[in-house]
C-alpha cells in the first residue's frame, strides 16, 4: 500500500513532498524517501520507519527557486524494509518511485545484468530506472526512452521518473495503481496516490486512467492514453475533505478495504511463489529442525485464520496442529514441549493476550513464529521468526483484508512445510501454487454482486439471530462471517459446523432464524446441503452462497464455478463481508467505529 507524491514548481519542495507523504501515512509504510532535482543536481534522502526519521535526515536541506521532486512511502514487497530497498531508486542520472508490481522484473533484471548493470536493491522497482537509462543511451529524446521502457514492463504500476537529462520534467505512467495529477492557480503541478496528498495544494486534478502516460514541465502537460493518442486535458475539482479523500470515494474504510483485498493479496504473494515452490526468505534451513507439531495462538479474527490453517497444515503438511484462544491459553497450565512450533497471529503485533502467550512459549524454550501485519511490533521483535502479511494499514475496526492476507500466508506456509516434510510432491505443490495465483482475481468485487447483496440485505434487519454454517475450512469462515456481523450490526450471530445443527442448535429453527449457508461445490457439498435442508424443513430462512443453485434457499448468492475449494473460500469471504457491511449500513451504524470495540486490543 505504498504512496507516491510529486511536485514541480518554485515552493519549498521538501516540505511539499513530506507533507504529501504524511497525508498518505494511512496507507501503511515501513520506509520513506524523497529525491529533489535542482540545477546543482539531485538531493536524496531515505529513512526507515516513520516520516519523522526522514525529516530529521533532511533537516538542513532546503530548495531555492525552481525544483522538481518525487517522494514515496514503501510497504515492503520485494526485499526487506531497508534504506537500500526504500524508494526513490537511482540509476546513473535518474531517480524513480513506483507503486505496484513489475511481474517480469526478474527477466529484465537478468537482461540488464548481462549488459553490465549493477543492482543495489532487492526490489522490482530498480529495474525501471536501469531499463530507462539503457534505452536513453540511444534515444533521441528522454521521453522516447521512457516509452520504450514502458513497452517492456508488465504488471501493475504507478511511476514517476526524474532525470538530469531533462531537469525540468517529470515522466509519469499509470496502469493498475492509482495516480492523480493536480494543478493550482500558479500553474504548479503535483502528483499523488490519492486525493488526500493533494488537498490544500491544488484545486483541480486529473484522475489518470490505466494506460495513461506522459510528462510535464513548468509550462506544459503532455498526456497520452494506452493507444498512444495525445489527450485533451480534462480537470475536475478536488474534494475538500481529507478524510473523504482517504476513503477514495468509498462510504467507509471497511468498504474500501474489502475492495482492496485483490491488491493486498497480490502484494502478499509477490516474491513468494515460483512455479514449483514457496519462497520464504524469512525462514532459514533449520526452521523445522526438531519440530513434530504446531500450536497456533491468537484472538478474534486471527483465531479464525489460525483455525483455517489447521485444516490446511494437517491436510498438506501432515503435521499435528492445534489452535488455542490466546486469552484462555495464557491462564491454563499448558503442557509445552520443545518439539512444538509455536505460532502467534496478530494484525497489529500488539494484541495483549496473544503477546503474553508468545512470552510463555519463549520462556519454555519453544521455537516461535509470528504472522503479523506490522513490522517492528512487539511480537515481531520477540519471536524467532516473522512472516509479514502485506495488508497495509487497516482503519476499519472489523478486520477484512488482514484476515485475507493471513489466510494466504498460512496457506503458503502449509505448502512450504509440506515441501520440507515431503508430504506433497513437486507436482502437487505446483498445482496448489497455480491456484494461489488465481486468488486475487477471486476477491475482485464486481458491481453486480455488490448490488445484489445490497438489495438482499434489507431482508435481514430483524429476527432473533443468524446461523453461519459451513464444513471444513468453511466452518472457520462461518465463524468469521458471524463475527463480522456481530461486530458492526450488533445483531446476534453464531458460526457453527454444518453437521452440528442437529446436535442442539436446530431447536432454534423458525422463519425468524436466518441461516447463511456456505455450500462449496468442491468440499463436502452433499453433506452440507443435507444439513441446510434439515433447517429448511423446519422453516428457517436460508441464504445460500454457492456456485450450485440450491432450490431450498429463500435467497441465493451465486459465486463462480471453480475447481478448488480455496478459491470458493475467498469468494465466499468477500460475500459475507459485504453482506455484514450492507446490513450494518441499513441499520444506520458507524461501520468503521463499532461501539465498544478497539482496533488493537492491547489490554485484557
Amino acid at each position: 500500500m505504498c504512496g507516491i507524491v510529486g511536485y514541480i514548481g518554485r515552493q519549498p519542495a521538501k516540505k511539499i513532498l513530506i507533507d504529501g507523504l504524511r497525508e498518505l501515512e494511512y496507507r501503511g509504510y515501513d520506509s520513506a524517501g524523497i529525491a529533489i532535482l535542482q540545477d546543482s543536481g539531485f538531493s536524496t534522502f531515505k529513512a526507515l520507519g516513520k516520516l519523522i526519521n526522514l525529516e530529521k535526515k533532511s533537516t538542513s536541506f532546503e530548495t531555492k527557486g525552481f525544483s522538481v521532486g518525487i517522494g514515496h512511502t514503501r510497504w515492503a514487497t520485494h526485499g526487506k524494509p531497508t534504506e537500500l530497498n526504500a524508494h526513490p531508486h537511482m540509476g546513473e542520472n535518474s531517480y524513480v518511485v513506483h507503486n505496484g508490481i513489475i511481474e517480469n522484473y526478474q527477466e529484465l533484471k537478468n537482461e540488464l545484468q548481462s549488459d553490465g548493470v549493477t543492482f543495489i536493491s532487492q526490489t522490482d522497482t530498480e529495474v525501471i530506472v536501469h531499463l530507462f537509462e539503457h534505452y536513453l543511451k540511444n534515444a533521441l529524446e528522454a521521453f522516447d526512452a521512457f516509452k520504450m521502457m514502458l513497452s517492456r514492463i508488465e504488471g501493475a504500476f504507478a511511476i514517476l521518473l526524474v532525470t538530469t537529462t531533462k531537469k525540468n520534467q517529470i515522466f509519469f505512467a499509470k496502469s493498475g495503481s492509482p495516480m492523480i495529477l493536480g494543478i493550482n492557480s500558479e500553474d504548479e503541478k503535483f502528483f499523488g496516490s490519492s486525493d488526500a496528498a493533494l488537498i490544500g495544494k491544488c484545486e483541480n486534478v486529473i484522475y489518470l486512467e490505466d494506460g495513461d502516460y506522459g510528462y510535464l514541465d513548468e509550462k506544459d502537460i503532455l498526456l497520452y492514453n494506452k493507444d498512444d493518442k495525445r489527450q485533451h486535458l480534462t480537470f475536475t475539482s478536488l474534494p475538500t475533505s481529507k478524510l473523504s479523500a482517504q476513503k477514495e470515494g468509498f462510504r467507509f474504510f471497511m468498504e474500501k478495504e474489502i475492495y482492496e483485498q485483490h491488491d493486498v493479496i497480490s502484494d502478499t504473494l509477490i516474491g513468494r511463489l515460483s512455479d514449483e515452490k514457496i519462497i520464504f526468505d524469512e525462514l532459514d534451513d533449520n526452521f523445522l529442525d526438531g519440530i513434530n507439531d504446531i500450536t497456533f495462538s491468537s484472538c478474534g479474527t486471527s483465531y479464525h485464520s489460525a483455525l483455517t490453517a489447521s485444516y490446511l497444515f494437517e491436510r498438506y503438511a501432515k503435521i499435528k496442529t492445534s489452535v488455542e484462544f490466546a486469552s484462555e491459553f495464557r491462564y491454563r497450565s499448558p503442557l509445552l514441549n520443545s518439539s512444538t512450533l509455536f505460532v502467534v497471529i496478530s494484525q497489529s503485533g500488539e494484541t495483549a493476550d496473544t503477546l503474553e502467550t508468545l512470552k510463555m512459549a519463549k520462556d519454555a524454550g519453544l521455537k516461535t513464529l509470528v504472522i503479523c501485519n506490522v513490522d517492528n511490533s512487539s511480537m515481531v521483535r520477540l519471536a524467532d521468526y516473522t512472516i509479514l502479511a502485506r495488508a497495509g494499514i487497516e482503519k476499519g475496526v472489523a478486520s477484512t483484508k488482514a484476515f485475507a492476507t493471513q489466510v494466504v500466508v498460512l496457506w503458503m506456509l502449509s505448502l512450504y512445510i509440506a515441501s520440507k516434510r515431503k508430504s506433497l510432491d513437486t507436482k502437487e505443490i505446483a498445482k496448489e501454487i497455480k491456484i494461489l495465483r488465481e486468488v486475487p482475481s477471486k476477491t475482485i468485487v464486481n458491481d453486480e454482486l455488490h448490488e445484489r447483496i445490497h438489495r438482499l440485505s434489507k431482508r435481514y434487519l430483524h429476527g432473533h439471530g443468524f446461523f453461519f454454517i459451513g464444513r471444513d475450512v468453511f466452518f472457520p469462515l462461518a465463524l468469521e462471517g458471524a463475527l463480522k456481523l456481530k461486530e458492526i450490526s450488533y445483531l446476534h450471530a453464531e458460526g457453527y459446523p454444518s453437521g452440528e445443527m442437529k446436535h442442539g442448535p436446530i431447536a432454534l429453527a423458525d422463519p425468524e432464524l436466518f441461516t447463511i449457508a456456505l455450500l462449496p461445490k468442491n468440499m463436502l457439498y452433499d453433506k452440507s446441503k443435507s444439513n441446510v435442508e434439515e433447517l429448511s424443513a423446519r422453516d428457517a430462512t436460508i441464504c445460500a452462497i454457492s456456485p450450485v443453485n440450491f432450490d431450498k434457499a429463500d435467497d441465493f448468492i451465486q459465486i463462480s464455478n471453480t475447481q478448488h475449494y480455496m478459491l470458493e473460500f475467498f469468494e465466499m469471504m468477500v460475500v459475507v463481508q459485504l453482506l455484514s457491511m450492507e446490513i450494518s449500513i441499513r441499520l444506520g451504524n458507524d461501520v468503521d467505529m463499532p461501539r465498544n470495540l478497539a482496533k488493537s486490543v492491547t489490554v485484557e
